[in-house]
């Protein structure tokens, strides 16, 4: 961030823990030692301290597992304390650690601030500012800074807090008993956004937190997918997540050529070649009339002649014109055409992949796609081609006049011919093959300036910058590669074609010497004239024929996405349901199961489940236990791989997915919002009023922080609404929701990033507004669920138990020790 005034120390090394855990494309060892070299006995103790080491025995691979970009293969709380292992094995002087344990279960949150954090913890010599709601440890704290519109508006230690009576010492009475019992006094931290700090070092280093954007996806992978793949396979290929862009061999399919044409038309392609025969009869014409002008003898008298001849000359020189200019529009629309196609078809296949699509493949690979690929069907394709047929036709031209000339040309032009197409199909391959290098070569350059942007935040925190562009450097360097041997093969090219020319140029003058009893100095001229170009016209016919092969790779590229798996249709035409569904909002699920791919472990197994309407249903289990998969099964982000969701009576698998999508909503953990207004964000589709707008923005206690704006709802969010914290984000969200009003919600931790006064009113505006409607609440704040109509408790993909809170804690199962773990009984 930028300094306004004023000044910031520090001493010693620092180490940073965004809110929003950024995680690299790398293994999860790579992730966590971050080119810090390898000791291995620290290491082994920062994966214990971090709660890591049940993890690894779930990931395929163990610590060599590859994680997607952005951390998609693991669950929330697993990103958090990747990032903060990370963090830890720096082993730095000071710690900036922004709400790291929001994103954990609360039996883990324990374990990590008594093991990394707290006064005994791996870090108990070193300096850490910690930014949290949660109160549970807030005793153990040296000093507690209580922030507000930017100002310290108290500091103190607990015991001060409390002694003085004011208005936070009461919040903490109150809040401190709601979250955590008296004699507990550092059990489960809590979800959070607001600036508790806990820290003997200066608060102005809280001023310098950056925070490292992440736009999740809706569907958040949970790591209980990845588990027991075939045996057989070796560790590598089991950790191995991401496929690394491929580049085809051998000279580009003629189905590549007829899938281009195919979407320009005939309507397009028939007048194109009309126009260019035109084109060049014209100019054969033009040369064959004044080559019979030049051969007239001068007549004194013959003016009137002299006037039709130059009528003549001037008449197809215009023909020729209008031919060009006729020519370039039609070859230039056609391009047009072509590229808008393509571009909907790869947008289209990309858009309809399923979530594993974009497991495996990197955001590179896709810019690549769509920028560079896409560019090339845009520009270079019509141009190559309307080159290409421009000089094949005027070496048409040339043959045919040397053919005039010197009959016996033909003996020689059809050998030179032969030369020329073996000459011309060995450089086009090479030069093909080069392309294709080039653009593959491409793609990682693409994923980690990605990535790096991402993660700016932390790369400048821990100093790696030099690191990672030494790696930049190095991918261009690659690149490269590819790309200079194009030059030297253009070079070995120009040097054959200028000899096949001058065979050409030596065979039409010494033909025409020995012809010359029988010829016209007119037409060897022009035989001559013409047999000097050829050189030229065949260094451009191969340039402009390579162009084209090298160009249509990129169609090929493009259309490598038409091939892959896509989700099930958009809408069902035989299928139509009430305007009004689903009424009433129940839900059951019969002998559901749930694989995100094959060879991997049953994610969800055997569920059978029946939810009422207006129910509302906690679902609460460790990390893995499947809590996530059970939303992406309702919305279908991954389809069921046994058994049935029954919506209304419906099965959710005969609809359209987006009948399906419409009618649910969700509040996800990583909240998404897109680039424009808020107005946008909150009603994309322009449906509601905008008192009705302010309406929900009041409910989800957004609406003083909107109206304090300047521009209010036309407020301009950034990329991922990074310009607002990541509880605001969370509470547009909200107010999405509370707009749509769909009969069943879904909320994936939806509160996790707001203080524990802002969760209360939410979730008292969720109890209210939300009464008539199905909720289903993914919670590790068990508070919050305590009131609902039923739990469900999971473990590794199974309904362990499920009954109202009451009963369940009487039972002392599962759900009493983690209850207990929390501080509630």
């Amino acid at each position: 961030m930028e300094k306004k005034s004023g000044n910031v120390t520090v001493k010693g090394s620092v180490a940073y823990v965004p809110q929003q855990a950024w995680i690299q494309n790398a293994t999860l060892r790579e992730n966590i030692v971050f080119g810090q070299q390898m000791k291995e006995s620290c290491y082994q103790r920062v994966l214990e301290a971090c709660a890591l080491l049940p993890d690894l025995e779930i990931l395929p691979g163990g610590d060599d597992t590859e994680i997607g970009e952005k951390g998609l293969n693991l669950s929330g709380g697993q990103k958090q304390r990747v990032s903060l292992a990370r963090a830890v094995y720096r082993n730095a002087d000071v710690y900036l650690l922004d709400d790291p344990l929001s994103a954990v279960d609360t039996h883990v949150g324990q374990h990590i601030f008594d093991k990394v954090i707290g006064p005994k913890g791996i870090l108990k010599n070193k300096t850490r500012v910690l930014v949290t709601h949660g109160l549970g440890f807030l005793p153990q704290a040296d000093l507690i800074l209580v922030m507000e519109d930017g100002q310290i508006m108290e500091a103190g230690s607990y015991t001060e807090l409390l002694e003085r009576r004011n208005s936070f010492g009461d919040f903490l009475q109150i809040f401190s008993n709601t979250e955590h019992r008296e004699n507990s006094t550092n059990r489960g931290p809590r979800k959070s956004v607001s600036r508790l700090s806990m820290t003997d070092f200066s608060i102005d280093l809280l001023q310098e937190q950056l925070i490292s954007g992440d736009m999740s996806s809706v569907g958040i992978q949970t790591m209980e997918a990845l588990t027991d793949l075939e045996q057989e396979q070796d560790t590598e290929e089991l950790g191995k997540l991401t496929e690394a862009d491929k580049a085809h061999t051998g000279r580009v399919k003629l189905e590549m050529y007829m899938v281009y044409f195919r979407t320009i038309g005939l309507a397009f392609i028939i007048p194109i070649i009309f126009l260019y025969a035109f084109q060049q009869a014209a100019s054969l014409g033009y040369n064959y009339w004044l080559q019979l002008w030049a051969d007239d003898p001068v007549i004194k008298g013959s003016q009137n002649k002299a006037d039709v001849k130059l009528a003549v000359f001037g008449a197809l020189g215009f023909a020729q014109g209008i031919a060009i200019f006729a020519t370039t529009i039609a070859i230039s629309l056609g391009g047009i055409i072509a590229s808008h196609h393509l571009h909907l078809d790869l947008l289209r296949n990309v858009l309809r992949s399923p979530m594993s699509f974009f497991e495996s493949t990197l955001s590179g690979n896709l810019l690549n796609r769509f920028s560079k690929e896409v560019d090339a069907i845009d520009c270079m394709i019509p141009d190559a081609f309307k080159m290409m047929l421009g000089y094949v036709f005027k070496l048409l031209e040339v043959c045919i006049i040397v053919l005039m000339a010197t009959p016996f040309a033909r003996v020689v032009i059809l050998p030179l011919a032969l030369f020329y197409v073996f000459i011309q199909s060995f450089y086009v391959a090479t030069s093909c093959q080069l392309r294709r290098l080039e653009s593959v070569s491409r793609s990682p350059i693409y994923t980690h300036f990605n990535e790096t942007v991402q993660g700016a935040s932390v790369i400048r925190a821990f100093a790696e910058q030099q690191r990672f562009i030494l790696q930049a450097n190095s991918r261009v360097d690659h690149n490269q590669t590819s790309y200079f041997p194009r030059f030297v093969a253009t070079r070995w090219l120009a040097v054959n074609l200028e000899f096949l020319g001058n065979l050409l140029v030596l065979a039409a003058a010494i033909l025409s010497v020995m012809g010359r009893e029988s010829l016209s100095p007119g037409i060897v001229g022009l035989a001559v004239s013409h047999s000097l170009q050829v050189t030229g016209i065949l260094s451009w016919i191969v340039r402009a024929w390579t162009d084209v092969e090298n160009n249509i790779v990129s169609v090929e590229r493009v259309k490598e996405y038409a091939d892959t798996p896509k989700e099930a249709a958009w809408s069902m035409e035989n299928m139509s349901l009430p305007s009004h569904w689903p009424q009433t909002g129940s839900i059951q699920f019969q002998q559901y199961g749930l694989q995100y791919r094959k060879g991997l472990d049953w994610a969800l197994k055997d569920i059978t489940l029946s939810i009422q309407e207006r129910e509302k249903i906690g679902i609460v289990g460790r990390t893995g236990a499947g809590k996530s998969s059970l939303a992406l099964g309702i919305f279908r982000i991954i389809e069921a791989a046994k058994g049935e969701i029954y919506i209304d009576g419906v099965n959710i698998a005969e609809i359209g997915l987006h009948d399906l999508r419409s009618r649910i909503t969700i509040i996800p953990q990583d909240p998404v919002l897109f680039s424009g207004s808020l107005r946008m964000n909150l009603d994309p589709f322009d449906g509601y009023s905008d008192e009705e707008v302010w309406k929900a923005l009041e409910l989800a206690h957004l609406k003083s922080f909107v109206s304090g704006l300047q521009e209010k709802l036309n407020h301009e969010c950034s990329e991922g609404g990074e310009n607002l914290s990541l509880g605001q984000r969370q509470l547009v969200c909200l107010a999405r929701a509370l707009l749509r009003k769909t009969k069943i919600l879904v909320l994936d931790e939806a509160t996790a990033a707001v203080d524990m006064e802002t969760d209360k009113l939410i979730q008292s505006t969720i109890r209210t507004q939300f009464e008539e409607c199905t909720v289903l609440t993914i919670a590790h704040r068990l508070n919050t669920i305590m009131d609902y109509t039923r739990v469900l408790v999971m473990e590794r993909g199974s309904i362990i138990e499920m009954d109202s809170p009451s009963n369940l804690l009487s039972q002392r199962g599962l759900f009493y020790e983690m209850c207990q773990e929390a501080g509630l009984v």
